[in-house]
Formats: C-alpha cells, sequence, structure tokens
C-alpha cells in the first residue's frame, strides 16, 4: 500500500488524447447527461402544462427522478462489486436512454412522471459506477489531474441545462429536453464498449446478490425519502401520513440492519459505517448534500422574490456555488497529494464556514452580490471537502469493495439532499406561520416582508449546519493509504 504523494502526473498522460482518454471522455458523457437532466425540465414548466396539463403532478416530475436515482445507488454499487463495472454502467445508460426515449413520447402527465422514474433509476447506476471507473483505473495521484475533467462537467451542466430547456421549449420541442440524450448516451455506451476492458472478479464461487437486503432497504429508503420530499408539501409535517411513512421506515431499515449482518454478500455492508475513511466521506457527504440542495431551493426565489431580480440573473447567482465546486475540486488533488485528505477537507470546511457566515450579511435591500458571493464560496469548500473525500474512500479499500464505498458515499449525499430541503422548508414555513398566523400555501406568492424573514432563518440555519463539514473532517483518518487498484 502507498500514500498520497507529491508527484506530478503529466496531463498527457491521463487526458482525453491519453490511452484511457476514451473511458474518461465516456464517463464524462454520461454523468454529463445526468447532470444535464436533473436541471433542464426547469425551464420547461409552462410548455409541458400546456401540451400535457397535470399542474399539479408537474412537481413530482423532479421528486421521482431523485427518489428513484437515490434509491437504487447503493443496489448498483454492489451489483458493480459482484459482477463488473462495465456490464453494470452499460445496463444504467441503456435504462436511462429507455426512460428518456419513452419521457419524449409521453402522452399524458402520469406517464411522463412514470417514465422520469424509469430515468432516475438509469441515472442511479451511472454516476456512482461512473466514478468507480475512474478508481479503478487512475492511481490517487492521477486523480489529483483527473478530478478537473470530472468537476468540469457538473460546471457546464449547470449552466447549460437550465438554457437549453428553455431553447428547447422555446423553439423546438420540450420533448426534445429527453430525446437528445438518445445520440449522445449511445456515443458513451459505444466508448465504453470498445475501449473499457475490466478483469473479472476472482471469486471462489458464484455471487449470491441479497435480495432481502435490497428489497428492505429500497422501500424503507422510498419511505423515509417520500416523507422528507412530501411532508408539508402534500400533507403537514404533524399529519398521520407522515408518521406512518417515518415508522414505516424505521422499521423497514431496522430489519435490514438485521438482514446485513447475517447476509453472505450484504447489499450496503455495515463495515461502511466502521471504516474511517468511508463513514467520514459519507458523512461529508451527507452534510453537503443537506447544504446543497437546500441552498438550490431557496437562493433562487430569494433573489427573484425579496431582491426583485429576473429569473436569469437569480440563476446566475445560484450558478456561482457549482462554479466554486468544479474550481476547488480540480485544485484539490494537488492539496490532497501535498497535505492529505484530512487537511484538505478541514480547509474546505472552514471555507464553506466563510461562505455560510457570508449568507448572514444578505439583506433585502442589498445588492444580489451579496448573495452570489457567499454561495460561491460555499462552491469553494463543497469541492475541497466532497471531492477528496471520495477519492480517500475509493484508494482506502479493494477493487471488490470499491462500487460499495463510491455507491454508499453518493447514497449519502442523495439522502441529505432530501433532508435539506425538508429541514429549510420546515424552517421557512415555520417562521412565515409565526407571522401569518397560518401555513402559507406556497412561499413563493407570499410578499417580500414576509418572505424575506423566513429565508434569513434559513441563511442562519445553512451557517449552523456548515459548522458540521469540519465534524465529518475530523472522521477521515490523518492517513489514508492506497490500496492496489486492480481486482
Amino acid at each position: 500500500m502507498t500514500t498520497p504523494t507529491t508527484a506530478r502526473v503529466p496531463r498527457a498522460s491521463v487526458g482525453l488524447r491519453s490511452e484511457r482518454g476514451p473511458v474518461l471522455l465516456s464517463v464524462m458523457l454520461s454523468t454529463g447527461l445526468v447532470a444535464i437532466d436533473a436541471t433542464i425540465l426547469a425551464a420547461a414548466v409552462p410548455a409541458v402544462v400546456r401540451d400535457l396539463g397535470g399542474l399539479s403532478q408537474f412537481p413530482w416530475l423532479f421528486s421521482v427522478y431523485v427518489l428513484a436515482q437515490a434509491v437504487s445507488i447503493p443496489v448498483y454499487g454492489k451489483l458493480a462489486d459482484l459482477v463488473g463495472r462495465k456490464p453494470m454502467l452499460l445496463a444504467g445508460i441503456a435504462l436511462f436512454l429507455t426512460g428518456s426515449l419513452l419521457c419524449g413520447l409521453a402522452w399524458s402527465m402520469g406517464a411522463l412522471v412514470a417514465f422520469r422514474a424509469v430515468q432516475g433509476l438509469g441515472a442511479g447506476a451511472i454516476q456512482p459506477i461512473g466514478m468507480t471507473i475512474i478508481g479503478d483505473i487512475y492511481s490517487v495521484a492521477e486523480r489529483a489531474t483527473v478530478q478537473g475533467y470530472v468537476a468540469s462537467v457538473w460546471a457546464v451542466s449547470s449552466l447549460v441545462g437550465p438554457t437549453l430547456g428553455g431553447v428547447f421549449a422555446d423553439y423546438l420541442s420540450w420533448r426534445w429536453i429527453f430525446l437528445v440524450n438518445l445520440p449522445l448516451g449511445a456515443l458513451a455506451a459505444w466508448m465504453l464498449a470498445r475501449r473499457f476492458a475490466e478483469s473479472p472478479r476472482s471469486a471462489s464461487g458464484p455471487a449470491r446478490f441479497d435480495v432481502l437486503g435490497s428489497v428492505l432497504l429500497l422501500t424503507g429508503t422510498v419511505a423515509l425519502l417520500v416523507a422528507l420530499l412530501e411532508g408539508g408539501v402534500l400533507w403537514p409535517w404533524g399529519s398521520v401520513a407522515t408518521a406512518a411513512l417515518v415508522a414505516g421506515a424505521v422499521v423497514l431499515l431496522g430489519a435490514f440492519v438485521a438482514v446485513e449482518r447475517r447476509a453472505a454478500e450484504p447489499v450496503l455492508p455495515l463495515w461502511v459505517f466502521s471504516q474511517r475513511a468511508v463513514s467520514g466521506a459519507m458523512a461529508a457527504s451527507l452534510v453537503v448534500g443537506v447544504l446543497l440542495l437546500g441552498l438550490t431551493s431557496y437562493v433562487p426565489l430569494y433573489a427573484q422574490a425579496v431582491l426583485g431580480t429576473g429569473a436569469v440573473v437569480a440563476g446566475f447567482t445560484l450558478a456561482g456555488m457549482t462554479v466554486g465546486w468544479p474550481i476547488a475540486a480540480a485544485s484539490a488533488g494537488r492539496l490532497y497529494l501535498r497535505v492529505g485528505f484530512r487537511r484538505t477537507m478541514l480547509l474546505g470546511a472552514g471555507v464553506a464556514v466563510l461562505g455560510g457566515a457570508g449568507l448572514l450579511l444578505v439583506r433585502p435591500d442589498g445588492p444580489v452580490l451579496l448573495l452570489a458571493a457567499p454561495c460561491f464560496v460555499l462552491g469553494l469548500g463543497f469541492g475541497l471537502v466532497a471531492s477528496p473525500s471520495v477519492v480517500a474512500a475509493q484508494s482506502s479499500v479493494p477493487w471488490a469493495r470499491r462500487g460499495v464505498a463510491t455507491g454508499a458515499t453518493i447514497f449519502a449525499r442523495s439522502l441529505g439532499s432530501a433532508v435539506g430541503v425538508a429541514a429549510f422548508g420546515a424552517v421557512a414555513n415555520t417562521v412565515v406561520r409565526a407571522r401569518l398566523g397560518h401555513a402559507p400555501s406556497d412561499l413563493e406568492s407570499l410578499p417580500a416582508d414576509v418572505l424575506g424573514p423566513a429565508l434569513d432563518t434559513v441563511w442562519v440555519v445553512a451557517a449552523a449546519i456548515s459548522l458540521a463539514l469540519f465534524l465529518s473532517a475530523l472522521v477521515m483518518p490523518r492517513e489514508v493509504h492506497e490500496v492496489a487498484r486492480e481486482p
């Protein structure tokens, strides 16, 4: 085993023109489709509703995609360890493209929601397995350079997605939002099939998949995420529906833990919580997920409803966060090679806390820059925390465990995203209810003098949560040893 060194890797040996370049490009392209699809539909809301109707069902186009993606991630991570990365990633791309084709042909809002779930199930394979392949074919030192390529995908997607969705909706048809995935996804699958060769997992006997554990994890997580995503939206937090979903989730997940203790090949082995590099990465991803999607939901709302900006300016305000992340992620490699994963994450936590503190300076009568700047700083902090933590988790385990380690880390971020939306929504609604004397029908319709104080409280909560990044960094061991990359 080796530890990260300060040796620099020439970009030409790991870039897109290198021998491994086509595999890297395939991962970037398929990941980009998933990243763009998370935001591209937002700009097409009026066009879709005008064509299909079903305005009340429209929020589920986003919720069901996130839900299907989140609950399937651990299962794909385990399958990637059992049968290999290549067949599972190809299966994920195929499922994503099938969902895209069906979405493009959807005849009703209900059908579109169902087909978005198919897309989400495919996306659940693409992101974690793509990152696992990166961990397989590149060393820790090489990933210090490769991170810049992968991080750029998210930056470009966050900027291109909403704009592209608006162009398709206004000048072509909203259906092209989904149909454009077909040739790009097919190209990614073709390059992966031709250029990526992996050795089969050595095993003494046939792999046994943990069916019971997978069912319990899927159903328990679905119950929990539906409670978090729809609580306070479709039904009140204190309703019977919320209580039943949470209670069901507790029972199902408790049974899942009991099953995993005895399973021969557990889908989410309990060692991920005791292995410090993996559990530290999961903790960091959870906190980043809470802040990332929570702020994504409310920063544009504040910019438009309180500061009085247009939708474009509001979008660019939030884009500061999604631009800051890849900038920091591209630089994080040089840092963790020099000072280690833990110190890099601690530095990122400090930067994120500065960004959180900057949110406390936002004022209803202030310039929009006071909102955009903290978002950019938070993005820098996230890039210095999240990217090194994933590399550390992958590097600390052998090939046969790398899919589970990567999947567990991304699953934690997805769970954190649901928690963040729910927690920040509960905070905002509580403040609004105290000022109005009743629960709001929706936050978007509130006057600025009511919405402003509610979101100011959200900024306080976000600043407090950013401190938890220090705790996640402290979970990471001082030294992370790289396990041999070959199975």
